[in-house]
């Protein structure tokens, strides 16, 4: 039945007073007309904010768009000859891969030759191109990109967003942070990018993606800041900016801009099952991208510092055995002889927590600071020393160009006698060093790993046969003697710190009851 509304009978009126009788529907109508209007309004002020964030990223693209470039890279064919190619490639068919292999399936009869014509098979295959992105940072021609959109490349055509077209003269790349300088031969008065701060983005800060996905000339994508301080394996020196605006093939080298148009990141990867865009990309923050762009322009190539430790992170457990509040810091595992950090008084399992007076947040964190410092004069470092804070001068040098890259053979252990000691709380029994035949371990005194329990404390750890235990704790080891006596001291349930060494160097343990 329909909805009845009971309307009350009205009440004398006094004398000389009119009444005006409403229909119930009136009524009704005078009831809701506030409610109708308050949600009018919420849909106004939703719609004016609507707009004025689409006006922001309208404002954002115009202003950092015209410095946006579109970067194309080529590689000559290299033309080989049929029997140096076979020859090289161990009398595999140079046709493979060609529209030949199927009438040479074998490769050329006996006695035949081949000169492959330029522009087929997979040495000599056709000219190699890739397109990337990139941002001017200077008027005089300077483009600032990723190193692997250029790496490599022996041409380098540059298209601005007018459809200007420059040739590179100069290439200067820094592989380690994956970004590349480009010079442009004959412009000038280019348009130049705003380059902001990244160190003041947070995590929700909304972001546009400007760059040249599947060759699509300057597309415009939106996100937010995702993440901060991101590793990528390859790319070695650098902590990325996380965003979940579309970045795709394309969009490498060009540039992330916050609502104010300003450039605050590089895009250089995306994390992805398909090879395409799934949400989750990747920047080199525009801060380190100036000091490196710097250096390349000034020096021609990057100039790092480094103080000279080995260093580890710090987990729950680590940071409560010594002390530290929450996890912040790194641990040092090792101290180079004669480095900076030596000189400065810097000891093994010291947690670094600043340099300069700045937090370290992690191990790229103080990795990122120290090779970004000035080389030649003094800098502070904070440490907890036996959870006291201590405050060291320390001096920066220049980091070696080369480092060893060999990796020395797993240790073994040629023991001297067949005592050993097994340390049952613990699940491992060592044995005295004797003649161990490992490089990695020359001038390092200790007791050697001979086994662990499979399901005991140090192999949850990691630690296997042929590892030295140089110290307990700041107990330095040099006998099995030494080591018994001072593991005994030791709790289980509050945990041990060993001091290891492996062939990729020391390093620090934790063993401790769950």
């Amino acid at each position: 039945m329909p909805y009845a509304l009971s309307i009350p009978a009205a009440r004398a009126v006094p004398r000389g007073a009119s009444l005006v009788r409403l229909p119930a529907v009136a009524l009704v109508a005078s009831l809701l007309l506030p409610q109708a209007g308050r949600a009018e309004e919420n849909v106004e002020t939703a719609r004016a904010h609507a707009t004025a964030l689409s006006t922001a990223f309208r404002h954002a693209a115009e202003v950092a768009t015209p410095s946006v470039v579109l970067v194309r890279s080529s590689t000559k064919p290299r033309a080989q000859g049929q029997r140096q190619r076979q020859r090289q490639r161990g009398g595999e068919n140079p046709f493979r891969g060609t529209p030949l292999e199927r009438m040479f399936p074998d490769g050329l009869p006996e006695g035949f030759d081949f000169e492959m014509p330029e522009g087929m098979g997979p040495e000599g295959g056709p000219r190699r191109s890739g397109v990337g992105s990139g941002v001017i940072v200077d008027a005089s021609g300077i483009v600032l990109t990723n190193n692997h959109v250029v790496e490599g490349a022996d041409e380098v055509v540059v298209e601005l967003n007018d459809g200007r077209e420059f040739k590179a003269t100069e290439i200067k790349t820094d592989p380690d942070s994956d970004l590349a300088v480009v010079r442009l031969e004959g412009a000038q008065d280019l348009p130049v990018a705003k380059l902001g701060d990244s160190d003041t983005l947070s995590i929700g800060d909304w972001v546009i993606a400007i760059g040249n996905p599947f060759e699509l000339e300057t597309t415009v994508s939106a996100g937010i800041i995702s993440g901060k301080g991101r590793e990528l394996g390859g790319i070695r020196r650098a902590q990325f900016l996380q965003t979940d605006a579309a970045i795709n093939p394309g969009n490498s080298g060009g540039p992330l801009v916050n609502l104010a148009g300003e450039v605050i990141g590089i895009n250089t990867a995306i994390a992805s099952s398909s090879g395409g865009y799934q949400g989750v990309g990747f920047a080199i923050p525009v801060n380190l991208a100036k000091w490196v762009s710097t250096q390349l322009i000034d020096n021609g190539a990057v100039q790092r510092a480094f103080i000279g430790v080995q260093m580890r992170p710090l987990d729950r457990k680590l940071a409560e055995k010594l002390g530290v509040a929450g996890r912040q810091g790194v641990l040092v595992n090792d101290v180079v002889p004669e480095s900076p950090a030596a000189e400065a008084g810097v000891q093994e399992l010291d947690v670094i927590t600043a340099f300069d007076d700045r937090p370290v947040e992690g191990m790229r964190s103080l990795q990122e600071m120290v090779e970004q410092s000035d080389i030649g004069r003094k800098h502070t470092l904070t440490v907890l020393r036996d959870g006291k804070p201590m405050t060291l001068n320390i001096g920066v040098k220049p980091l070696p160009s080369e480092v060893a890259a060999a990796k020395p053979e797993k240790p073994k252990a040629e023991a001297e006698s067949d005592e050993t000691y097994y340390a049952e709380a613990y699940g491992l029994e060592v044995r005295d060093k004797g003649t161990l035949a490992e490089e990695a371990y020359e001038g390092f005194e200790g007791v050697v790993i001979d086994r662990v329990d499979p399901e005991g404390l140090a192999a949850e750890a990691g630690l296997g046969p042929g590892v030295l235990i140089r110290a307990v704790g700041k107990t330095p080891i040099t006998s099995i003697a030494d080591f018994s006596a001072a593991i005994e001291k030791e709790d289980p349930a509050t945990g041990v710190l060993l001091r290891v060494r492996t062939p990729r160097g020391n390093s620090v343990v934790l063993l401790q009851k769950q």
